[in-house]
């Protein structure tokens, strides 16, 4: 009899226990047994092994029940105006094709720099300039025997003192050119126009580089030719002379000349570029052929030789002493300037200037007017040789140094010694 009932909605009948597979070993019914091993052939290898069999499935009962399949919602309504979806995704755009590539160019090997080689190499150009330069100068710098030993010579003092001569002497100047730097007529051999000491230190002195004004009017005894202006010695005989009388008046040992006249003290200002001055008050002086106002300014050769030469002031020959130390400050600070020294179109007319206008002793360099130039570059201390009263007599207006202020100015030269206060105190 049929049991035609059907179950409830919502009934699920109870789950089948799972029977546990029989322990009995069932033969698979797809099992072939492996054919009979061939006979070894004569040739005595053995034979090839038999294909293998895939292996046995498993019967249905053994696999594991598939898993039951996902239930995926259903999609949302589509959007009015949304483009077709297919089924991976809403249809993309049509794109426009790529651009053609560009045909690469084949890149050419670099080439390695070797900056360390071209540096060598400007720095060996550079030396040998500076070498081949100063060899050139010093041979055509202009000697004379300014230095000579005598009985009684100072001995030697620590640093190096420099004496720096003016001249007034006209004898290299044209009448066109002596008109243009409103000189005068030439006066023969001329006399010294300004006289310098000029003391630098040792290199374990700890004092600055000093400049001591000597008044050309100085009453001083003059060797052979009794008392005088000390700017006679030079008239009468020369540098040399005038070196000596210097030295047996200061009791100082003089190391090293350097001379330089109006033309080239002129050429030597143009050379540089001009040197800029700051005067205090306007100066105006026809003999001397300038009309400068006060502040400060840059004076060409004409203008700079009028303004260490003029007198036109109030205190007329002591402002023109310091007139000198300012500018030769400034000249030889100038010099070694870098806008000088790295500038070809300055420094060469400055070297051929030098070489032509200065004259020197015998026994000097061009690295020694170098060293001198760069120690006035750095602190100088300016100063004159104090004055005990101002005179006249048979030579006509004379100065009288201050014996014992003097005294004491030198011998710190001598000893590289700072220069005392007193001295500095009585300063005119």
């Amino acid at each position: 009899m049929t049991d035609n009932r059907q179950p409830r909605r919502g009934f699920e009948p109870p789950p089948r226990p799972r029977r546990e597979p029989s322990q009995v070993i069932r033969r698979d019914p797809n099992y072939r047994s492996p054919p009979p091993n061939p006979p070894m052939p004569p040739s005595g290898r053995p034979p090839a092994p038999p294909p293998r069999m895939p292996p046995p499935r498993m019967p249905p009962s053994r696999m594991p029940p598939p898993a039951p399949p996902r239930r995926t919602p259903p999609p949302p309504p589509p959007r009015a105006g949304a483009r077709p979806t297919t089924a991976r995704g809403p249809t993309p755009r049509p794109q426009p094709p790529p651009p053609p590539a560009a045909p690469t160019k084949p890149k050419r090997a670099r080439r390695k720099r070797h900056w360390g080689r071209l540096l060598l190499v400007l720095l060996l150009l550079t030396a040998t300039a500076i070498v081949a330069g100063g060899i050139w100068m010093d041979s055509s710098l202009q000697r004379i025997p300014a230095l000579a030993d005598y009985a009684g010579r100072p001995a030697a003092g620590a640093g190096t003192t420099w004496l720096l001569v003016g001249s007034d002497s006209r004898q290299n100047l044209t009448p066109d050119q002596q008109a243009q730097l409103t000189t005068g007529g030439d006066m023969g051999n001329g006399r010294t126009d300004t006289i310098l000491l000029v003391h630098i230190p040792g290199i374990a002195s700890s004092t600055d580089t000093t400049m001591v004004s000597i008044p050309r009017d100085s009453y001083v005894s003059i060797p052979g030719y009794g008392s005088d202006k000390i700017n006679a010695a030079y008239s009468v005989g020369g540098p040399q002379l005038l070196a000596q009388t210097v030295e047996e008046a200061t009791g100082l040992r003089i190391d090293r000349y350097a001379e330089i006249g109006f033309d080239g003290f002129a050429t030597m200002v143009d050379a540089v570029g001009g040197v800029r001055m700051c005067p205090a008050e306007p100066i105006s002086d026809p003999l001397a052929g300038i009309d400068l106002p006060a502040g400060c300014q840059k004076l060409d050769g004409r203008s700079a030789l009028g303004f260490v030469r003029t007198r036109a002031t109030p205190r007329a020959d002591l402002d023109r002493m310091v007139h000198q130390q300012e500018f030769m400050s400034a000249l030889l600070h100038r010099a070694t300037s870098p806008s000088v020294l790295l500038n070809p179109l300055r420094w060469y007319p400055m070297a051929k200037a030098a070489g032509r206008t200065f004259t020197v002793n015998e026994d000097d360099h061009v690295w020694n007017l170098a060293r001198l130039a760069w120690a006035m570059h750095g602190d100088v201390l300016t100063t004159t040789v104090p004055i005990g009263e101002y005179s006249s007599g048979d030579v006509g207006s004379v100065v009288v140094w201050d014996d014992a202020l003097a005294t004491q100015l030198f011998d710190a030269l001598r000893t590289d010694s700072p220069v005392p206060q007193d001295v500095l105190d009585a300063q005119p």
